[in-house]
């Protein structure tokens, strides 16, 4: 099972999402994908990704977290034992985000909101300070606009990495490593 976790105002309709929802749509594997929508409170998405992963106890389950995504991947994947492929992940949202406090608008649902101190305080509570490398596929691109790579490449030494040069936050290889995504998750077509 693939529990896709979008980033920061984004949603199950993001790009990512729909790519990798129809390449294993294709495959026979579509009952396989998950991707809820996160609210963007910090305590409630965690508290939404828990259930999802409840609905799907007993499966192997993988996470494949995008920007803040992987934020909540990493700190998922390091307290229950799981495996994460993390896309141009977040690694201090709690500061990479302070620049946008206040009102919010997502991208995909139009949801208004207002970012908080208090969210940027969740997020810090929520830092993995050490993670185990065997558990993480990594897929950044150098070009990103938003984080820099090289953050997520000191933090999750070890892991399996795929770096291109180029490229922007949104991942433009994305469609290059699905093969790579299934296999990491332990899934083929059936």
């Amino acid at each position: 099972m693939i529990v896709y976790l979008h980033g920061f105002n984004s949603a199950p309709g993001s790009h990512k999402a729909g790519v990798l929802r129809a390449y294993m749509e294709a495959r026979g594997l579509g009952g396989r994908f998950a991707c809820p929508a996160l609210p963007h409170r910090p305590q409630e998405a965690l508290r939404c990704i828990e259930g999802e992963l409840a609905r799907h106890a007993g499966q192997r389950i993988t996470l494949v977290g995008s920007s803040l995504g992987g934020f909540y991947a990493t700190w998922l994947a390091e307290r229950r034992d799981l495996r994460a492929v993390l896309i141009n992940p977040a690694i201090t949202p709690y500061i990479g985000l302070q620049a946008y406090l206040g009102p919010q608008r997502n991208l995909y649902t139009g949801h208004e909101y207002e970012l908080t101190r208090a969210d940027l305080e969740g997020w810090r509570a929520l830092s993995v300070e050490r993670v185990d490398p065997e558990r993480y596929l990594l897929l950044l691109e150098t070009g990103d606009e938003v984080l820099d790579w090289r953050e997520a490449a000191t933090k999750y030494e070890g892991a399996r990495m795929a770096i291109r040069f180029g490229g922007d936050h949104t991942l433009r290889s994305f469609p290059e490593h699905l093969p790579r995504v299934l296999c990491f998750a332990g899934l083929s077509a059936v």
